[in-house]
């Protein structure tokens, strides 16, 4: 059983002017092996800025709080350490590397992993059953990573990358952004067989419920303001999906925290 325990998180990021602007202010969350979050709010409630505190982003500065990993403190780890002892973040804006094949970077990641290099038979086979099972085509591994693939290819070369090194919790930040019916059907696919074959923990970030119809979340969480306000199970999606936010809003004049018992 994995834990991944974030207590109390406040974190800024860092300007291009050398001002530090607070973003989170005071983040509790808990997930295990088996389960999956959903953590779902507004543009600019902070939703990303959770993710890339937990992987290591240098523009964000975690200014208190702690985050751990089966009781080891991940903020004390550098980005690859945080990888090899079992995050994976898949990002909303995937970076292009030119230069760099697909087959190359997926083989050097699951080494860097691993702790030692895939046996090439195996390895191939494991890589082209994955690319099978996520529709895509052999040619893209020797192809530079993300260069010129479009949004939908961007995610499922993620989803393949989930897959292959097998982490013991995925962060997946708006995996559903862009993509078309039949894409949003694949990715989810592949982030539930991962689940169901590594009984990996899920955080599942995300505006909207249309992943969630394919994605089955046990817990869901209401990002406003830089912190969850409050938690339910799928039916809080449900109620979202038919009322949006704006209960939670500071602008409905109402204070969160009380709009949230009020619907509880």
């Amino acid at each position: 059983m994995t834990t991944l325990e974030i207590k109390d998180l406040h974190v800024s990021v860092n300007t291009a002017e050398g001002e530090e602007i607070p973003i989170l202010k005071g983040v509790d969350l808990t997930v295990k092996s088996g389960e999956t979050h959903a953590v779902m709010g507004p543009n600019g409630s902070g939703k990303s800025t959770l993710s890339y505190a937990i992987a290591g982003h240098p523009k964000y500065t975690v200014t208190s709080g702690t985050i751990t990993l089966d009781g080891q403190d991940v903020l004390a780890m550098s980005i690859d350490e945080r990888a090899r002892a079992g995050l994976f973040l898949a990002m909303q804006y995937p970076v292009e590397v030119p230069g760099v094949s697909m087959s190359n970077f997926l083989r050097t990641a699951a080494t860097a992993v691993r702790g030692e290099a895939p046996k090439l038979r195996h390895w191939v086979k494991e890589v082209k059953g994955a690319m099978s099972d996520l529709g895509i085509d052999p040619s893209f591994g020797e192809r530079s990573v993300n260069e010129g693939f479009s949004g939908g290819e961007k995610k499922r070369h993620e989803i393949l990358q989930l897959g292959l090194l097998k982490p013991k919790i995925a962060i997946l930040d708006e995996t559903d952004s862009g993509l078309d019916v039949d894409a949003l059907r694949v990715v989810s696919e592949g982030v539930n067989r991962y689940k169901e074959t590594e009984n990996g923990g899920v955080l599942l970030i995300t505006h909207y419920t249309r992943i969630l119809r394919y994605i089955k979340p046990q817990f869901v969480h209401v990002f406003v303001g830089g912190r969850i306000i409050t938690s339910g199970g799928p039916e809080l999606a449900d109620e979202l999906e038919e009322n949006g936010y704006e209960r939670f809003s500071p602008a409905s004049g109402r204070d969160p925290h009380q709009a949230a018992a009020a619907g509880a």
